[in-house]
């Protein structure tokens, strides 16, 4: 029997509830007694922890592109070492189950920027049940599921531009339950994505249903994040009120000029469908830029077919020229419905090295070196990274930001790429960020009120009934650090750095990291939600 106790600490318990001063004892792999300092009976090897460090729950990164990173490199310090202790994956309508040979090749180079795609790794699975398999055989911290969209339209319907029949919608929603009946606590979608995108109200309505009759969550990316933002985000609500499915809007965000200051009215628009019986949450992530891949600027019919067809019509005359058209004059929907700015589109990270020379610089600046229109530039990197360019877009507004994360709602997600030269800082510094910046320099959430955002909320969407809390009995998935010192120290320029300020993550009662440092101890699971989910049938 494994016993630890931490000694002297203000527990911060991820209710949204001050801090209380208290004594927490772990054995085997929870928390067995809370007690007021210096008031247990015990044994238990007593752990050192920092003057004025405080416990609080683990953090729960509910938008994650670890698919991957989990399998490949299963340390995972960058989210370990910012107290993440469980991660919710499958994001945006595009991973790896359930999948089929075919569609496994396209999606492994589709979404090559986001994840790798590693040629070492077996990609065995083929169910949503194979995949949590894989990850119970070793991973730092826990994970979660999400059934992907597009991937079962890549199934089902291919990767054309086209409605899908009665019977392949029928074919998609049976997967679906499949997935959800495997472990999966819900489904997203990536709605400027292909082929995702493709998907019309009606379809995405069926599945909600499915999802909904299963007691999961819908998680969208939406059709827009600037010119049709408001309406994107109208479409979603109209999907939840229709199907009864909860909705978990993901990195909700409203970008570009066009969306300059107008957090208000969507924070309204949420508002209303929740006083009308709507269950929405969201998730943010505390930056200004976003981060894509170079192919997601593509418009639609682009990319219809799947990356092969599109980087055939990339050698095709005619197809640049429509192309060039979509994104310089109409607004390609791929970016949002508006127009793309170069200046703001910078390269972080390319597959092939021989492009490194391009990461950290802007499109824009690319071309004026060469003295050619950004187009080009643009035509050029995919075409000769076979579409696995990764972007920085710096698109956002402080505003925005401040504002979304006040909502009922809100949830901390990264949305953090791992791969890369120079990846999005988010992916090391999220959760340290909102403590710091947002917390202790902002003040723009209080301390108890920030946590709760970070561990008890996302937990309750979840369904995770002993987690996201410092209550006994709960999994002893938690995180000690100083909220004086606690900052990100990831930079755009060096973005792969540790955060400062945490002492100690535990996940299922096994420290992750000691003292600041890494232990390499897998303690973390795959968190099914089939018990759950009968629970509250």
């Amino acid at each position: 029997m494994t016993e630890l106790l931490f000694r002297d600490l203000d527990i911060i318990d991820g209710t949204g509830a001050p801090r209380t001063p208290g004594d927490v004892l772990i054995r085997d792999g929870r928390i067995a007694e809370i007690g007021t300092p210096r008031s247990l009976d015990t044994t238990a090897t007593v752990v050192a922890t920092a003057p004025g460090a405080v416990l609080t729950p683990g953090f729960i990164d509910m938008h994650a592109h670890s698919d991957l990173h989990l399998l490949t490199e299963p340390d995972h310090t960058p989210k370990i070492t910012q107290g993440v202790t469980t991660e919710v994956i499958g994001q945006d309508g595009l991973s790896y189950a359930p999948i089929d040979d075919a569609a496994l090749a396209v999606v492994r180079k589709q979404i090559a920027g986001w994840n790798g795609n590693p040629v070492d790794l077996d990609f065995a699975w083929r169910t949503v049940g194979d995949y949590l398999d894989r990850l119970d055989q070793g991973i730092t911290p826990n994970a979660a599921y999400l059934v992907p969209q597009g991937t079962l339209r890549l199934l089902v319907v291919g990767a054309e531009q086209r409605p899908a029949t009665t019977a392949e919608i029928d074919r998609m929603c049976a997967l679906l339950a499949q997935g959800l009946d495997e472990g999966a606590v819900g489904m997203s979608s990536g709605l400027t994505y292909t082929p995702g995108m493709y998907a019309d109200t009606g379809e995405l309505a069926a599945l909600c249903a499915v999802v909904a009759a299963a007691g999961g969550f819908y998680a969208p990316h939406t059709r827009s994040y600037g010119a049709g933002a408001l309406a994107a985000y109208a479409e979603m609500i109209g999907l939840a009120e229709s199907t009864g499915c909860a909705l978990h809007l993901t990195h909700a965000t409203l970008n570009f000029g066009v969306n300059r200051g107008r957090a208000p009215e969507f924070l309204t628009m949420l508002a209303r469908a929740r006083a009308e019986g709507c269950d929405i949450t969201l998730d943010t992530y505390p930056y200004l830029p976003g981060s894509t891949t170079l192919s997601a600027l593509l418009p639609s019919w682009a990319m219809s077919g799947g990356p092969d067809a599109a980087l055939a019509r990339l050698d095709d005359p005619d197809a640049r020229a429509r192309i060039a058209v979509d994104v310089d004059v109409s607004g390609s929907d791929g970016c949002h419905g508006v127009t793309v700015e170069w200046e703001t589109i910078q390269i972080s990270g390319v597959g092939d090295q021989a492009l490194a020379e391009h990461v950290g610089r802007t499109v824009a600046e690319i071309a004026a070196d060469r003295e050619v229109a950004p187009v080009e530039i643009f035509f050029e990197l995919l075409r000769r990274d076979e579409l696995a360019t990764t972007i920085l877009q710096h698109v956002g507004h402080e505003e925005n930001v401040r504002a979304i994360m006040t909502d009922p709602g809100h949830m901390g997600g990264s949305d953090g790429l791992l791969v890369g030269a120079r990846p999005h800082p988010r992916a090391w510094g999220t959760f340290p960020r909102y403590l710091s910046r947002y917390v202790r320099e902002l003040g723009v959430l209080g301390l108890e009120e920030c946590v709760h955002h970070l561990t008890g909320r996302p937990a309750a969407r979840l369904r995770l009934a002993d987690r996201g809390l410092v209550r006994a009995g709960h999994a002893a998935d938690l995180v000690i650090f100083d909220p004086a010192t606690i900052h990100d120290t990831a930079t755009f320029d060096n973005p792969r750095q540790q955060a400062r300020g945490i002492q100690h993550v535990l996940v299922n009662g096994e420290f992750a990291l000691r003292d600041g440092v890494p232990t390499g101890v897998r303690a973390g699971r795959a968190l099914r939600a089939d018990a759950r989910r009968k629970e509250t049938r």
